[in-house]
Parts: C-alpha cells; structure tokens; sequence
C-alpha cells in the first residue's frame, strides 16, 4: 500500500511538473500577459502622438494659419503693417538689503514698473 501511495504520488509530481515550469507554464503564460499589457500601453501612446502628428500635418498642408501661428510664437515675426506691442511685467518684490547709497539710485534707475515697446516693420 506504501508503494502505491509513493508512486502516484510521484506520477501527480510528474504531471505538475509542466503545468508549473514546463514550456507553457502558468508563470511564462502570466509572464506573457503582462508583457502583452505593457505593449498595449505603448501602442496606445504610440496612436496617439501618430493621430496628433497627422493632424497637424494636414492643418500645415490645406491652410495657412498654422504656419501663421509658428512663424508668430517661434520665430517672432509679425505682419506687414502691423504694430507689435510688448508688455514688461513688475519684476517680483525683493526683501529690502543693506546697500550703500549709490546702489540704491542705481537701482532705481534699473527696475522700471511697466514698459510698453511699440514696433511698426
């Protein structure tokens, strides 16, 4: 009776064997699964840019505006007959420091409140 307990038990051992480390094991097939979710995510991403990428490829290719747009932020250019203004903010409150007297009238002179330029190309 021993012997025949000993025995399937080894054969049980035998037919586990590959169900848990053999060729196509439940871990290699977890392993797979989470690879294919990873590549998934990616392939999204990789859609995504693609559909934004296309879209502003058709824009530059049937009208002007977005060419229009980048030559304004990118390139700083303006159009014929245009006036372009630029607005100088406050530069932020410093805490007060100890500075001799001819730091204090230099720095007056160097921090304007609010600049507005005005060009006409």
């Amino acid at each position: 009776m021993r012997a025949a307990t000993l025995i399937l038990i080894t054969l049980l051992l035998l037919l586990q064997y590959p169900l848990w480390l053999g060729k196509g094991s439940w871990l290699k097939v977890w392993d797979l699964n989470r690879q294919v979710e990873a590549q998934q995510q990616v392939n999204q991403q990789t859609k995504m840019r693609n559909a934004l990428l296309d879209a502003e490829v058709r824009d530059l290719k049937q009208g002007t505006a977005a060419i229009e747009e980048r030559a304004r932020s990118e390139l700083g250019m303006i159009k014929r007959d245009e006036v372009f203004y630029q607005i100088l903010e406050k530069p932020p409150v410093q805490t007060p420091s100890v500075q001799l007297p001819s730091q204090q009238t230099a720095a007056k002179q160097a921090t304007p409140s609010l600049a507005v330029s005005a060009a006409k190309r």
